[in-house]
């Protein structure tokens, strides 16, 4: 049997670009994209028998993480199932025919990939939870006393830090902001 399975990612969060013009037995596909809770693959996972090919579309499809990728890959090999990503063109048995700069290269673009899709889709979930995103501003009457502080030059910067909160950094960034106002004007 060759089992196909399919799960929402960045830039295809409906999975509709997954798969396309590839048959298969059977389509397994995951509600959601995240790491927890994927009952999806261990349906797929507790369905496969010798001899089976799964086909995803590529890497970040099946795994989260390295250690994800690993554990899904010893299943499968204990399990004789073969597993095809279309897109980087490999399967678990033509890994092996990689060389060590076209591994590291791949393994490199899967960690990049990986932590893109968790961040966004997190922050997908914070907004949503009404969670505040960012650094937290620095309200504007600090900014401005610990501004006034450092233009009556009576202050060392590690008084009005202290007194404000403000950090150096963001001070100085402060007055690039007003300075360049004074020029635009």
């Amino acid at each position: 049997m060759i089992y196909g399975y399919k799960r929402p990612i960045i830039g295809d969060e409906s999975g509709e670009q997954q798969l396309v013009d590839r048959q298969v037995d059977q389509l397994f596909v995951e509600a959601h994209p995240f790491s927890k809770k994927r009952h999806v693959l261990e349906d797929l996972l507790m369905t496969i028998q010798p001899g089976d090919e799964i086909v995803v579309e590529n890497l970040v499809v099946l795994a989260d993480s390295f250690h994800q990728l690993l554990d899904v890959l010893h299943v499968l090999a204990k399990d004789r199932v073969r597993i095809t990503f279309l897109e980087e063109q490999i399967s678990n048995t033509s890994l092996l025919q990689l060389d060590l700069l076209e591994s590291v290269t791949l393994f490199t673009n899967l960690q990049t990939q990986l932590k893109s899709h968790a961040t966004t889709f997190g922050l997908v979930e914070a907004k949503k939870a009404g969670k505040t995103i960012g650094r937290p501003k620095k309200s504007d009457d600090n900014l401005r006393k610990a501004f006034a502080m450092y233009q009556s030059k009576n202050y060392s910067l590690m008084d009005i830090k202290n007194e404000t909160g403000i950090s150096k950094s963001t001070l100085y960034r402060y007055i690039d902001e007003v300075n360049k106002g004074h020029h635009d004007n």
